[in-house]
């Protein structure tokens, strides 16, 4: 995307490995170590931030991609402009990049804006964005999906056009919700109103079905299942992993949940094997990469089962829902678990609190300064903020979504950091 009018040179790398390593060695995607999964950022223990998950997710992403090209190629043979042997590396690049668009503080990051345009002081810009013609759900929505539709495509001030320029496959294979927000479910969607016209063009380029007479709703495209299967496989396992370390829940808890992924002579040989170590750790990592094998074949099975509905745009649950039933039973009781023992402990509630007040506080200053660029305070802070990012925005739409590039991108630690400053609670040393 972007380079279209490039003169293609040759490279022994395909251009969907190309996304891949373009990917690993940005400046975004190394942020996404200071970023926080689900738990707080590690002191003497180290648990997943985003981009260890990023990088598991890729992993599990490669082996479903890798599974379904041999099969399809098993199936269809390879063809003229057929190329299966490419969905590994197409899969792969989409899970490194699916949380890039990411805000800090975790998922309490992206309520946190929503919040604010909803219930806070952020609300009273609605009309203004009405107004001059912008989409104000974008903001009352605010979605890491489709802000990664953005940091990858969008043309930043002194950038090159296309943003990451990344092949359309990889980018459509990151868009778990191909709808704008003025139809978004459940405050999920997959592109802002600014690269609104880059997915269409990617929809119309790959032959993405249309799935609505009177609004831009799509299909799915099918590799996007895939990147979804990889992420709900790691980050429910991993979570439980964490909780252990984290002393959470109990081993025999952490245990008796993975062991019900298994039955019969599997269950048997899988606890056989658990008891060829004794530490606590390197069992339960066992029975997690026995359980992400285990899903990764029920995920391919299910994706392969399904393909013509898939095709046609008309599947319509996470491959992680057409599992078996042993398999499909126990990740549910881990979901319910994670929900009711994890998710509300206080130490990610404190995560959730903190973000709520430093996103509210660091959005209503810059846009405030953004809104009023001719104060003195304002030129002071405006003057902290990167030269990719367009301070000088004509209209308010434009204003607030420069003021949330800047704050989406940063990591917990700057974010924290910058709230101290300016809030007085941290000076410079002198």
């Amino acid at each position: 995307m972007g380079v279209e009018h490039y003169h293609e040179r040759k490279h022994e790398r395909t251009n969907f490995q190309r996304d891949y390593d373009r990917l690993i060695f940005s400046s975004p995607f190394r942020r996404l170590q200071n970023k926080t999964q689900v738990f707080p950022l590690p002191g003497s223990i180290f648990v997943h931030n985003r981009l260890t998950h990023s990088l598991e997710v890729s992993c599990v992403g490669r082996s479903l991609g890798k599974n379904i090209s041999t099969a399809l190629i098993q199936k269809h043979g390879v063809g003229e402009g057929v190329n299966f042997s490419e969905i590994d590396s197409i899969v792969s690049a989409a899970c490194l990049a699916h949380d890039m668009g990411n805000p800090p503080f975790g998922h309490s990051g992206e309520r946190a804006i929503s919040a604010y345009f909803a219930d806070g002081s952020g609300a009273q810009f609605q009309s203004r964005v009405r107004e001059e013609g912008g989409r104000w759900e974008d903001f009352l929505h605010f979605e890491g999906n489709a802000n990664a539709m953005r940091l990858l495509t969008h043309q930043f001030k002194g950038r090159r056009e296309g943003g990451f320029a990344l092949t359309y496959s990889t980018l459509a294979s990151i868009v778990k919700y191909p709808f704008a927000s003025t139809a978004a479910t459940k405050n999920k969607f997959g592109f802002f109103q600014t690269e609104e016209n880059t997915f269409l063009k990617i929809a119309g380029e790959l032959g993405i079905p249309k799935q609505s007479d009177t609004q831009e709703i799509y299909a799915r495209y099918p590799l996007v299942y895939l990147v979804e299967a990889a992420d709900d496989i790691c980050y429910q396992i991993m979570d439980m992993e964490d909780a252990h370390k984290l002393r959470l829940m109990p081993k025999g808890d952490v245990v008796e949940l993975f062991l019900a992924f298994f039955e019969g002579k599997r269950l048997e040989d899988v606890k056989r094997t658990m008891r060829m170590v004794s530490d606590s750790n390197e069992q339960i990592a066992y029975l997690r990469s026995s359980i992400i094998g285990l899903l990764v074949d029920e995920c391919t099975q299910e994706f392969l089962e399904n393909e013509e509905l898939l095709l046609a745009g008309k599947y319509s649950q996470p491959l992680i829902e057409g599992v078996g039933d042993i398999a499909r039973k126990a990740y549910r009781q881990c979901s319910e678990v994670a929900y009711s023992k994890i998710y509300i402990s206080n130490e990610v509630v404190d995560i959730e609190l903190a973000g709520y007040h430093i996103f509210g506080y660091l959005l209503e200053t810059i846009i405030d300064a953004m809104m009023k660029p001719n104060h003195s305070y304002s030129k002071l802070l405006l003057n902290r903020v990167p030269e990719q990012y367009d301070v000088k925005a004509l209209t308010t739409y434009g204003k607030i979504q420069c003021a949330l590039d800047y704050i989406s991108g940063m990591t917990d630690v700057y974010a924290l950091d910058l709230y101290r400053k300016i809030t007085g609670m941290s000076l410079p040393a002198v």
